[in-house]
């Protein structure tokens, strides 16, 4: 040891990385894990090697700073170690099937992972030391975890002959109470008109008509649902309709109360849940009412929580049915907002926060809209590639989006739209600066 403290710091750097790979350990018994067994992985710098475990001395439990990210379609998975800081000192890891346990100096740390991930360590390969990331480590998987579970999507979840209550997303106020549904109908696509002239040989009989539930009906969009209002009151924003001059001209005032009294808001906190489409069908869009059978009780879900699950949901369901995997997000007024690229929809992420030191780098992935319910969350994600377009940014980009067929758009409240920007960059930020980015967009993960 008094050796090393002489040597240079590129050296300690490189024995610290070849301590981690096994070719330095402190003992030969330190090679053993806890129970007699023996967690073991290939590195392409070396043929063989064993990773160290600290034993008994190790607090199970505890949090090792470590991020996971698993593809159930590929069986493998991407282990960054957070807490790794081979500069200070040499850091050795163990890999077990149902564990990882690091040790640094006197400390040792412990992350059990949850039972439905099991890891092959005889598979770990590609270790990599990345300043400001911690340690990479890329393995397998003994057998794919469980798939995530979307027959419990909005679409599915509403069905004709039962009775639902609509809330408020926002404050769980009451929209809509005991409405019960004859029918349940998925709208066709958007351009389904434009394609009647190729269906019929004679002019086309929809061209002066639309489709509009009857009071039974509901019919359901990509990111909306529409519904007969009955005898459903809402509350319509008040037009605020002024000119530079300060003088009202009546064909903007026109103009502008027209769309702002199609905004339909919640009585109680005012926040925009959809839109009317004609005098007796309302627009509600999904991401604002949570729909519940009557009779049962009302769970809210934190905000982030519920949005990111939303928009989740729309992707896949999307990217399944139409083999599209880029989308515009447009506000309620036309504009895009963000671009986002759907690049897989089999991620399981398993976070553990560690320390508070791992938080001067980058904040945990488990963030205060969705916290874990132990040392050690689970999460089903999705995984895009997104770029924001406020402000005129990307608008090249966007211009070449929106005029593209293979881009399919989606449209969401303005307010909304912001939200999710806000969700996207602060998952961007939770990750290791090396996985924040690919090619020119930006990297992030939507919690299902």
């Amino acid at each position: 040891m008094a050796i090393l403290e002489r040597l240079p710091p590129q050296f300690l750097l490189l024995s610290t990385i070849l301590c981690a790979v096994g070719y330095l350990s402190a003992t030969p018994g330190s090679r053993r894990a806890a129970g007699g067994a023996v967690a073991a992985g290939r590195s392409p710098h070396a043929p063989g090697w064993s990773v160290a475990s600290c034993g008994s001395r190790c607090h199970t439990g505890m949090a090792a700073g470590l991020l996971l990210e698993i593809r159930r379609g590929t069986q493998s998975a991407l282990l960054v170690i957070r807490e790794a800081n081979p500069t200070s000192s040499p850091v050795d890891v163990s890999v077990a099937a149902d564990r990882v346990e690091v040790k640094s100096g006197r400390s040792c740390e412990a992350a059990t992972l949850p039972p439905e991930v099991r890891l092959a360590p005889s598979s770990c390969r590609g270790l990599r030391c990345l300043s400001g990331d911690g340690l990479h480590l890329r393995m397998r998987l003994r057998c794919p975890p469980p798939g995530a579970d979307l027959s419990s999507t909005w679409r599915e979840s509403l069905k004709p002959q039962t009775n639902y209550v609509f809330y408020c997303q926002s404050c769980g106020d009451i929209l809509v109470k005991d409405r019960k549904f004859l029918r349940v109908l998925p709208l066709p696509s958007e351009n389904w008109s434009a394609l009647v002239e190729e269906w019929c040989c004679h002019p086309n009989p929809f061209a002066r008509s639309t489709l509009h539930p009857q009071y039974g009906d509901c019919f359901l969009g990509d990111t909306f649902f529409l519904v007969n209002s009955g005898s459903e009151s809402y509350v319509p924003e008040s037009p605020i309709c002024c000119s530079d001059s300060g003088h009202h001209t009546s064909q903007s005032r026109s103009n502008l109360k027209s769309k702002e009294n199609t905004r339909v808001v919640c009585k109680r906190c005012k926040t925009m849940l959809g839109e009317t489409v004609s005098s007796d069908t309302i627009k509600y869009y999904v991401t604002e009412v949570i729909i519940q059978p009557s009779g049962g009780n009302f769970s809210p879900k934190p905000r982030s929580q519920f949005i990111q699950s939303m928009v989740a949901q729309c992707l896949v369901e999307l990217s399944s049915a139409k083999s599209t995997f880029r989308f515009t997000l447009k506000g309620d007024n036309g504009k895009i907002y963000i671009l986002i690229w759907l690049l897989n929809s089999d991620t399981l992420l398993v976070e553990s926060s560690g320390n508070s030191s791992s938080h001067d780098v980058f904040t945990s992935f488990g963030d205060i809209f969705m916290p874990s319910s132990g040392p050690v969350g689970t999460w089903n994600a999705v995984k895009v590639l997104y770029q924001p377009c406020i402000k005129s940014r990307n608008k090249e980009l966007a211009d070449a989006w929106e005029n593209d067929i293979g881009v399919h758009p989606l449209k969401f409240p303005t307010e909304t739209c912001l939200e999710l920007l806000l969700i996207l960059g602060l998952s961007t930020t939770s990750l290791p600066p090396s996985l924040r980015c690919m090619n020119s967009f930006q990297v992030a993960f939507l919690k299902m």
